[in-house]
């Protein structure tokens, strides 16, 4: 054991899913492409009540950037996220789910991330896009 040198706490370093796919970039990258979509999707777009959809495109971004381990500036502009409760005013059926995932496939694919990180940001957007349905069709 004399040969066993001691790791001090806070020593470790180690990256975030967000540093490790490119911060802040990336995440603006992906959330644009996906409003490109949103901004041409018949069953989406009626959701959104702002004409502009600049604000709802940031409000994601910041969202995602807290998620996977970057700046808070999300939580310290709105609170806790409370994405069910946010959604709750609108009628996310099965229909607003599929086209949500379908515009987020192809900004996720977009991106060329590593087949790791590609796998674990779709794993948690089916998740979260499932988690937001509130209606039955």
């Amino acid at each position: 054991m004399d040969d066993v040198k001691e790791i001090r706490r806070g020593t470790l370093q180690t990256q975030t899913f967000y540093e490790q796919v490119g911060g802040e970039e990336t995440f603006r990258r992906l959330v644009h492409r996906f409003y490109e979509g949103v901004a041409e999707d018949p069953v989406l777009r009626p959701m959104y009540p702002e004409e502009d959809l600049g604000p709802a495109e940031e409000r994601l971004v910041l969202f995602l950037m807290q998620y996977w381990g970057g700046p808070t500036t999300y939580s310290e502009n709105r609170g806790h996220p409370r994405l069910r409760m946010r959604h709750a005013p609108f009628a996310v059926d099965r229909a607003a789910h599929d086209a949500w995932l379908k515009h987020m496939r192809v900004a996720v694919d977009e991106l060329g991330l590593s087949e790791a990180h590609r796998t674990q940001l779709w794993d948690y957007l089916t998740y979260a896009a499932a988690s937001m349905v509130n209606t039955a069709d």
